[in-house]
């Protein structure tokens, strides 16, 4: 009898077919909608969460912030940003105005503590200090650069891939050696033509505002371009990283210490409890000091919450566009309805055939889910379809829901037993005798 009705409703539709689709018009906007809104929502927090990981999700950043009442610290200064550590140049402190001197800022001693004490629990200390912006220039040939000095272990924690040559090692940092690792579009701009491999022993100038550097290119990595956010520039006038001995750029310091420094982690190591032991560490060493301590944090605690903040705003648009399935479900009632007026005198026909009750009701309820299940298949392929290209539009990466998808069918046939119940009711409590005489 299920087959039968399945039957029987696949017909109706098929009869009636712009009635059919204007009926599940509403329930193929309401899917699309909420299945389009999770995956595009879904692909945001992925690409999120891998644009942060590789910045380094779990390292442990450390850094030097201003004592206050209630334990409310302010950091003095985030150098370049996670993957390194920055030194403040002489900036002071948003509390109070204060500037930290050398001792009190994270000194060589202290991160060579920190190597041979968690050495079975990190791969290294990261530390870099940017030195601003400059230009490499050879007549009408330019590049523009943003300078970083850093160590060896700075490159342990960037997800950078290197094409020719070698990092900054610490040879290099120990020796003052005016080494460089630039991009492939560093050397593309200034010695367009050339193969990159060619760029490799070459001598640039890098032109600041008051001086010129002169280095020898030792790498050459490939720039990657963020693919969530930021503005396009041309290959012309896009600004890449230049690495340089940490030692070269330290020279350019009043204060010759860090107040930043990035520990990296081995991928057994728990990071909560590595950051828990290092807080512990700095608390010692910075106990008499009454200005000064050095705030250990990682990004695991902001991932999650990033994750939260963008799971509640995809949840509350897609219930805000599901109210549209309940505009659908009403159309669906209201067909049914119709459609009972019409076969009234089949109703009655069936029950003087001997139908029962369970029947008649059995029929249109059948007929009510599978209109809904229709409309649900529609929506979820065209909210597929949709959220693929929003995302490919976005420049985010592709994510497909697939339990989104399953919970999108079962409310579909949901939607069709509830709003077909009181159709299928009125249906099947037709006197049979009345019925047959209408016209």
């Amino acid at each position: 009898m299920i087959l039968e009705n399945i039957l029987l409703a696949l017909q109706a539709l098929r009869s009636n077919k712009m009635r059919s689709l204007l009926t599940m018009l509403g329930i193929i906007i309401g899917i699309s909608a909420v299945i389009a809104i999770v995956d595009v929502g879904s692909a945001v927090e992925k690409t999120v969460n891998e644009n942060m990981s590789s910045f380094g999700a779990s390292n442990i950043y450390a850094s030097v912030s201003e004592r206050s009442e209630g334990n409310e610290n302010r950091m003095f200064m985030m150098g370049g940003g996670p993957g390194g550590g920055g030194n403040g140049g002489g900036r002071g402190s948003r509390l109070s105005g204060k500037t930290p001197t050398s001792s009190d800022l994270i000194t060589d001693k202290m991160v060579e503590n920190i190597k041979e004490e968690f050495k079975d629990e990190i791969d290294g200390v990261s530390i870099s200090l940017s030195g601003g912006q400059g230009k490499g220039q050879d007549e009408d040939l330019y590049a523009n650069v943003n300078i970083m000095g850093v160590n060896e272990d700075y490159f342990i924690s960037e997800n950078m891939t290197l094409l020719y040559g070698r990092y900054i090692n610490n040879e290099d940092v120990e020796n003052y050696s005016n080494s460089a690792v630039v991009s492939d579009k560093f050397v593309e701009n200034l010695f367009p033509g050339d193969e990159l491999e060619k760029a490799l022993g070459k001598q640039i100038k890098i032109f600041k505002e008051r001086k010129i550097d002169i280095y020898t290119i030792v790498g050459i990595y490939e720039y990657e371009q963020m693919s969530f956010g930021g503005m396009q520039v041309s290959d012309k006038e896009v600004t890449t990283s230049l690495y340089i001995p940490l030692s070269i750029e330290k020279q350019n310091l009043v204060e010759k210490n860090y107040t930043y420094i990035t520990i990296i982690t081995k991928t057994e190591t728990s990071v909560e409890n590595l950051t828990d032991k290092l807080s512990a560490y700095f608390n010692r060493l910075y106990a008499n000091n009454e200005n000064w301590e050095v705030s250990v944090d990682n990004m695991s605690a902001m991932l999650e919450e990033i994750s939260d903040t963008l799971d509640t705003v995809t949840t509350a648009i897609a219930i805000i566009a599901a109210i549209s399935l309940l505009v659908g479900g009403i159309g669906i009632m209201n067909i049914m309805l119709v459609s009972v007026t019409e076969r009234t005198r089949e109703i009655g026909t069936r029950k003087a055939m001997g139908a029962k009750t369970f029947h008649i009701q059995m029929q249109f309820l059948i007929e009510s889910v599978i209109v809904s299940l229709v409309g649900g298949i529609i929506g979820i392929i065209l909210g597929t379809l949709l959220g693929i290209l929003l995302a490919t539009l976005m420049g985010t990466s592709v994510a497909i829901s697939i339990p989104i998808m399953f919970l999108s069918f079962g409310f579909s046939m949901l939607i069709g037993m509830f709003f077909g119940i009181y159709p299928a009711s009125k249906a099947a409590k037709l006197d049979p005798i009345e019925a047959l005489r209408y016209e």
